[in-house]
């Protein structure tokens, strides 16, 4: 379900959309939108990732959904058009004042946050969430929350992916009124999976549980 907030704020941007952004312009369609932020870490790694993601969902849903990405930053005046959006990246992330208020907004108001740790991240994104939220923390979610089973079942919660230091794979979520409004996957790099086979080697079993995990975010954050 949409909020109240991203119907009104769609319908009133829809002309300024098809003027600056005419690949877009289907609103009928999901679009997943990536942050591009400042701090000197790689926003745009994995981009070819997402765009395999997208065609998986094409496959083996009924999403309607568009299988390209769309580049915001967090200051873009259509960025409540996009009410999932997605970080990556495996250094510093830096967010202005105005960005911090304006990501507060965005996800006050129904939006959806996903945020994959590509191995470095993850400091950063705890100091930079803590100040969009100074009250609230992420908190380590329970194997039966519904993103775990959304379409594909997950009993053990996020699938490892990615070595990196060899930990065991968590998946965090910050919440607002009960919603869960940021889900962030530690240890885990599930966008590693969503890469074809060469770049990381990871064997097509594991790439398949990468991309059901992409689906499961994805159609819980456009159901909730």
């Amino acid at each position: 379900m949409r909020r109240t907030l991203f119907i009104l704020v769609s319908v009133l941007g829809l002309f300024s959309l098809q003027t600056r952004a005419s690949d877009y312009e289907d609103r009928s369609r999901f679009v997943f939108a990536v942050v591009k932020y400042s701090g000197g870490g790689d926003w745009y790694n994995g981009l070819t990732g997402v765009r395999n993601l997208l065609l998986y969902c094409q496959k083996n849903t009924d999403l309607r959904i568009s299988l390209k990405e769309k580049v915001v930053t967090l200051l873009d005046d259509d960025l409540f058009n996009y009410p999932f959006i997605y970080i990556n990246g495996h250094g510093n992330i830096t967010l202005s004042d105005q960005e911090v208020k304006r990501l507060r907004l965005f996800l006050e108001n129904g939006g959806f946050l996903f945020c994959n740790d590509d191995f470095g991240i993850d400091p950063y994104f705890r100091r930079e969430l803590k100040k969009v939220f100074p009250d609230k923390d992420l908190v380590e979610l329970p194997f039966s929350n519904p993103i775990y089973h959304a379409v594909y079942d997950f009993p053990d919660g996020v699938p490892k992916i990615h070595q990196h230091e060899g930990g065991a794979p968590k998946g965090y979520g910050l919440f607002l009124n009960g919603r869960l409004a940021v889900y962030y996957d530690y240890d885990a790099d599930i966008a590693d999976g969503w890469e074809e086979e060469w770049v990381h080697n990871d064997p097509a079993d594991i790439r398949n549980k990468a991309l059901q995990m992409g689906v499961n975010i994805i159609t819980y954050a456009l159901l909730h």
